[in-house]
């Protein structure tokens, strides 16, 4: 018979040496909400903002981000303007992460921190060199050659010589350079040649995830290089290497076309400039944009931009005879620019990302009676006659027109030695 010690002495044992279960596995840990950003854009430095510190006044703030900045109320939810700070939401590593901005007061606001310089900050120089000191990158518009028709910027009428858009800029760029050096500008120019700044191409951008419509992965692909991946390796360059003091982006206009073998021609013209400004609530939402606008504000390119815009929009206006264009009233993307009929803020790509002012040219019509005709006649020397008046070839229209304008704000705006 087994004593009452021993089985005790078992029963102990038993429950010593049994194996445990396994301790409950702990809850998945939520993955972080995916940032909002726009395509191919990395997430925002917020910490590049803390030069801005003290900067700007409250009332100055708001004005500029409710009268200029933005075309709708998304921002309300993103951005909450206190007392003394504002409160922006970063979208990181939380939805709810804010970056905090101080405001200064009216009389203790620290100077703006900026690499370029605007026309009163140049040193006083001779009249005959108004754009002496002043560093201008021009950036003629587009990639054009062989990538023109997938740029879906190309028409053809017939048997004529196909619109390129991007070759015309780099013909206005090549004229445009040597007259400005000669108001004592220093030139670089963002491309000088017919092929992308980019070293991507869109075989090397097909893995990106689909847009919610009905583009196929090669169009996608294909929009991507060049109309954001160009954008990019060119805001690379200016922002890092090139540092000018304004940006001028060549653009010849167009309005629908339809098939670009047997284009529709329009019996109108016009001139229009942009500077960056005009975010919609689609664009506001997105956190690399949401911090590009706010770099803009506090580093106050607007006022430049339309500094020099309105006296380049008004000249190029008297010697080409452009008459301003109207953006639709529904439009949710731009906002007009009180006083100035040839100015328009709007949110683009390259205005956005480069750091310095910049003045986005969007004269003429290409598909336009007027102007298809005039670019069909190439750079001829001298007048000839076009709907009944004489004029000097478009691309040395353009380019003598940008650089009187360029002229007479110089002069204007900055101190004259003599």
């Amino acid at each position: 018979m087994i004593s009452a010690s021993i089985l005790l002495l078992a029963a102990t044992a038993f429950f010593i040496f049994k194996k445990s279960p396994p301790p409950p596995a702990p809850p998945p840990v939520p993955a972080a909400p995916a940032l909002k950003l726009s395509a191919l854009a990395g997430p925002p430095r917020w910490a590049d903002l803390e030069i801005y510190q003290n900067t700007i006044t409250r009332e100055e703030f708001e004005h500029l981000l409710t009268t200029f900045f933005t075309t709708g109320e998304a921002w309300r939810n993103l951005i909450e303007i206190r007392e003394t700070e504002a409160r922006i939401l970063t979208g990181e590593p939380t939805p709810h992460e804010a970056y905090t901005l101080r405001f200064a007061t009216a009389a203790a606001t620290s100077p703006t921190p900026r690499h370029w310089k605007s026309a009163a900050d140049l040193p006083p120089t001779p009249r005959h060199l108004p754009l002496g000191g002043l560093h201008i990158a021009i950036d003629p518009g587009h990639i054009g050659g062989e990538w023109a028709k997938m740029e879906e910027r190309w028409f053809v009428v017939g048997s004529g010589t196909p619109v390129r858009e991007g070759d015309m800029t780099l013909e206005v760029a090549k004229l445009l350079k040597p007259r400005l050096e000669a108001l004592g500008a220093t030139i670089s120019f963002v491309r000088d040649q017919n092929q992308p700044v980019t070293p991507l191409r869109p075989e090397s951008l097909l893995s990106t995830p689909p847009a919610l419509n009905s583009e196929s992965p090669q169009k996608l692909a294909e929009r991507l290089f060049y109309r954001t991946a160009e954008i990019h390796a060119r805001a690379k360059l200016v922002n890092e290497i090139l540092k000018p003091d304004l940006v001028l982006c060549l653009h010849f206009n167009a309005e629908a076309w339809g098939d670009p073998n047997n284009p529709t021609l329009i019996p109108r013209t016009h001139l229009h400039l942009l500077v960056n400004g005009g975010y919609n609530d689609d664009e506001v939402i997105l956190a690399d944009q949401r911090f590009a606008l706010l770099e803009k504000l506090l580093q106050r390119t607007q006022q430049e931009e339309i500094l020099v815009g309105s006296t380049v929009a008004q000249t190029f206006s008297e010697i080409s005879g452009l008459p301003p264009y109207q953006y639709p009233p529904e439009s949710k993307n731009v906002r007009a620019i009180p006083g100035q009929p040839f100015l328009w803020a709007r949110n683009l790509l390259a205005n956005r990302l480069y750091r310095c002012p910049v003045i986005f040219m969007e004269p003429y019509v290409m598909n336009s009676t007027l102007d298809y005709a005039r670019i069909q006649a190439g750079p001829y020397q001298g007048l000839r006659e076009f709907e009944g008046k004489m004029r000097p070839n478009i691309f040395l229209e353009y380019a003598d027109a940008l650089t009187t304008g360029l002229k007479n704000h110089y002069l204007n705006f900055r101190i004259i030695s003599d």
